[in-house]
């Protein structure tokens, strides 16, 4: 089933940072003797427990050697041998503080391309040198003679960075084209001509990266002869301003957005030869309103693979393009009756015959191997579990590395399958979430590692999962000094007879024979927050909250991954009331606890999880009594065109669909105490959907406390408003339940 409906029964006051001091409760914490108390201080400040990130790493071309720089002041380049684990300076702190180069420009708190930022080095692929990335500048280190040079310069932004497979040349991205410059030379030249803000050439735009998770606009040939690029014409995208007003009161940012039902940009794929000439245009068909979501590179250089996506991913076509006349076939097609899942699992083997391939056909993601004209040779994992990612392909050995959720969809584990199916085993073996980064050649791979009280860290392994040596320990000891409490997981039965994942905080000395208020902590849709992994600042929050007296609760509701096709499928055509459904049986478990105070439930989320409060809050107010919502879609019209169409359709085609799933349409259903919070700057959730809302509460004489973040972003992560806003959150449930 794609469609499931259920439904329940069921004048804002703004505030802007800048005038709000923090007013947490004179409440002495639940913490064991001997152990620190949180506070919002410690978890978000400089120096807190968040401020422990792990270095970036990248394996050197013949994967004998692993580099990364040490993160803060003094920072120093190592390289660490992948046989032994032993490590030397490569680069010590001062040549790499003169060699790196300069960000001239703020960074902002921005998602779609800068939500994953791309590494500060590459190595070149021929082992001679690493490029270092900069926000206007790149600069080249030749590892022989130690010696740096500035490969290119400017006042101009430059992004998307890339070495050419024969390390000839460095390509990027500059006034909307793309652009290469010869190593040797320094001498550069623009790929493209004609780019600009409404017509980007090899530049993504904001969704792509968003919501299709794309990392590259453009791709180099694996013989470097050429680069594949996306033309994305913007032309007739709605224009979206955000204004700043903080440094310069006329400062504005103008992004295209297109929200459902809105024109999206027209994609084409271009292939542009080194030597010179025309770019030719791959065929992908007359229809123009489609994405196109990955562009691979086959073995043989003259063929393109392109994943060719129906509007509301319905189906997804894997197309053959021929790079020198553009002539394309379609190899297969996945179909969905809700929606088609878009991963990066895709592997041409050096045989120029097959290809590694997922699919959800069976219900769950797993693997096949196809031949080049679409006929399916095997499918080699099975099973009621689900495939997260493929990690690596040793075609020597016949082998395939991935991570699944094959022990629990709690965890992620790395397995290994051979390429006929046989040979199936387990790598890793520590309770929790593995993602592994493997060299080439697939012998050894860096295991980042965490679990739910344990915060990541880096291990150096051989393909067997035998530990060769730390990479990183990460902040662990820091952690187990505040003696957190343990997180118990268990299940829960709905109403329908459907089993969800759950887990609970309890307060430190936990009385059984006292009553303790509950706070619900959700995200909803499609994710899932009962995992075996470490949440970060959310969780530690939770865990101070619990030190404060609450009892801290969260249920993976229907739309959750790594359950399976159909388990995620069931928020398809309404999203929210089904997970507003479980989330209220959930509380309903809780009411049989001898423990838990029925009568002082809270729930917070950010982003989908602040969505899924002001559902609680407006549509289930008799068991939701007090909630945060963190930068919450108020009206799903006002959201992006490629998820929201994803889950709910075209609006002119679901038009109940996206009214019963917008909480703004409900808002005077509130009678609880409500706080919401977000930033001017959400370039994301655009602050219009808490406008709505609090234009609706006007019009209902209901009461909402609002917090704006000023300039912030979507994430509003920068220590001094985390320790604001989430000191106010604090106070507020202390306050109100």
């Amino acid at each position: 089933m794609c469609s499931v409906r259920k439904t329940i029964a069921l004048s804002g006051l703004v505030f802007f940072l800048a005038g709000v001091p923090a007013s947490p409760q004179e409440e002495v914490a639940q913490t064991p003797a001997g152990s620190k108390a949180l506070t919002v201080e410690s978890i978000y400040g400089e120096n807190g427990l968040l401020g422990h990130s792990l270095p970036r790493i990248a394996w050197t071309p013949d994967g004998k050697q692993l580099g990364f720089m040490e993160t803060g002041l003094g920072k120093e380049f190592w390289v660490m041998d992948a046989a032994t684990g032993e490590r030397h300076i490569l680069i010590p702190a001062d040549t790499l503080k003169s060699i790196l180069p300069p960000m001239p420009f703020p960074v902002r708190q921005r998602t779609g391309a800068g939500r994953r930022p791309p590494a500060p080095f590459e190595f070149a692929p021929d082992g001679s040198a690493i490029l270092f990335r900069g926000q206007t500048s790149l600069v080249w280190f030749d590892l022989k003679s130690h010696a740096s040079r500035r490969l290119i310069s400017g006042g101009d932004r430059l992004t998307d960075a890339k070495i050419s497979p024969d390390s000839r040349w460095v390509s990027f991205v500059r006034d909307h084209n793309v652009s290469i410059a010869n190593v040797s030379s320094g001498e550069v030249r623009p790929l493209t001509k004609g780019g600009s803000e409404g017509v980007r050439k090899g530049e993504l735009d904001w969704v792509y990266p968003e919501e299709l998770e794309i990392k590259s606009g453009y791709w180099w040939a694996p013989d470097s002869s050429a680069i594949a690029y996306l033309e994305m014409d913007e032309r007739k995208v709605t224009q979206y301003t955000i204004e700043n007003n903080i440094d310069d009161p006329h400062e504005k940012e103008v992004n295209r957005y297109a929200r459902a039902g809105e024109p999206n940009p027209i994609v084409r794929v271009l292939v542009a030869s080194l030597g010179g000439g025309e770019p030719r245009a791959m065929d992908i068909g007359t229809n123009t309103d489609i994405s196109i979501a990955r562009v691979d590179w086959m073995t043989d250089n003259k063929h393109l693979a392109i994943q060719r996506l129906e509007r509301t991913a319905k189906y997804l076509e894997l197309l053959n393009a021929e790079a020198a006349t553009g002539r394309s076939h379609v190899i297969l097609t996945e179909k969905d009756r809700c929606y088609v899942n878009v991963t990066d699992i895709l592997h041409f083997f050096h045989d120029g015959q097959r290809f590694l391939w997922a699919s959800e056909r069976s219900g769950y993601r797993h693997l096949y191997i196809y031949k080049l004209d679409g006929t399916e040779i095997a499918q080699i994992t099975k099973g009621d579990w689900e495939v997260s990612n493929v990690e690596a392909v040793d075609e020597a050995h016949g082998l395939v590395y991935f991570t699944a959720a094959e022990k629990s969809p709690l965890e992620r584990q790395l397995y290994r399958v051979a390429l006929d199916g046989s040979g199936f085993a387990r790598i890793s073996h520590e309770t929790g979430t593995h993602s592994p980064d493997f060299a080439p050649g697939a012998g050894v791979f860096v295991d980042t590692y965490s679990d739910t009280l344990v915060p990541p860290r880096q291990d150096l392994l051989r393909a067997n999962g035998s530990k060769i040596s730390a990479v990183n320990e990460g902040g662990g000891q820091e952690v187990q000094s505040y003696h957190l409490s343990p997180v118990e997981y268990f299940t829960v039965k709905v109403s329908d007879g459907a089993t969800l994942n759950a887990s609970m905080i309890k307060p430190p000395n936990f009385d059984p024979s006292k009553k303790y208020p509950v706070i619900v902590f959700t995200y909803g849709g499609p994710s899932q927050v009962v995992r075996r992994v470490w949440a970060g600042g959310n969780f530690l929050f939770n865990e101070m909250m619990a030190q404060k007296g609450y009892i801290i609760f969260s249920l993976d509701n229907r739309g959750a991954q790594a359950r399976g096709r159909d388990f995620e499928r069931k928020v398809y055509g309404y999203a929210g009331p089904p997970e507003l459904a479980d989330q209220h049986d959930g509380v309903a478990y809780l009411r049989t606890l001898p423990y838990v105070d029925d009568g002082r439930v809270g729930i917070w989320g950010w982003s989908y999880g602040g969505t899924m409060t002001l559902h609680a809050l407006f549509e289930d107010s008799q068991t939701f009594k007090v909630g945060f919502a963190g930068a919450p879609v108020s009206n799903w019209l006002d959201y992006d065109s490629i998820a929201t169409e994803r889950f709910l359709g075209l609006p002119k085609d679901n038009p109940d669909g996206y009214r019963v799933s917008s909480p703004v349409n409900f808002v005077a259903g509130l009678q609880g105490k409500l706080l919401i919070g977000q930033g001017t700057g959400d370039d994301n959730v655009h602050l219009i959907n808490t406008i709505e809302v609090l234009n609706e509460s006007i019009k209902h004489g209901k009461y909402i406390e609002t917090v704006l973040l000023p300039g912030r972003g979507h994430p509003a992560s920068d220590p001094p408003v985390r320790i604001l806003l989430m000191n106010r959150v604090a106070d507020f449930f202390q306050k109100n339940l």
